[in-house]
């Protein structure tokens, strides 16, 4: 029996020696002494400075001796403050604002508002054609977007495919 006793001891005092050893481990954040005075607690803080406000970029303009890739952010541009101003835009929004920016109307072309049984498509293209290439812009709500690209114009000369809206007012 001493034996069986030794060991229990054994594994008795190495369970205490390791709780008290992880205990140690996980010791609770000291609390300060209610007696210390705040010179002895007192840290140099470190103070904030204040935070530079970033300059905005300035808006992107009509570069007319350019390529159409270097007027591509000023395309975008103006296609986007056109969806902030029209909500749910038709073709004529986005050539109104083209050209009010400067882009040439006798340049451009667009999809119709409506299908040929009278519904809404499921997005809007318009182009720009610019400097030899063309600019193509596409909108279309239910989750699609606004997207553009920078295309070379196709064997006809135009930047778009199939049927277009004539362009007259």
């Amino acid at each position: 029996m001493p034996l069986r006793r030794s060991r229990l001891f054994l594994a008795t005092a190495t369970s205490i020696v390791l709780a008290i050893t992880l205990a140690g481990c996980t010791g609770s954040p000291s609390t300060p002494n209610a007696t210390s005075t705040s010179a002895s607690t007192s840290i140099p803080t470190r103070t904030e400075t204040p935070s530079r406000t970033a300059t905005p970029a300035p808006a992107p303009t009509l570069r007319s001796g350019l390529s159409a890739a270097d007027n591509r952010a000023y395309f975008d541009f103006v296609n986007q403050k056109t969806l902030a101003a029209h909500p749910e835009p038709i073709g004529r929004d986005f050539i109104d604002a083209l050209v009010a920016a400067g882009f040439a109307k006798a340049d451009m072309q667009v999809t119709a508002d409506k299908t040929t049984i009278g519904l809404t498509p499921g997005s809007i293209q318009f182009s720009v054609r610019f400097n030899g290439q063309c600019l193509i812009g596409q909108y279309g709500p239910n989750g699609v977007g606004y997207h553009s690209e920078v295309a070379k114009p196709v064997s006809t000369g135009n930047c778009l495919i199939g049927d277009t809206s004539p362009i007259d007012w």
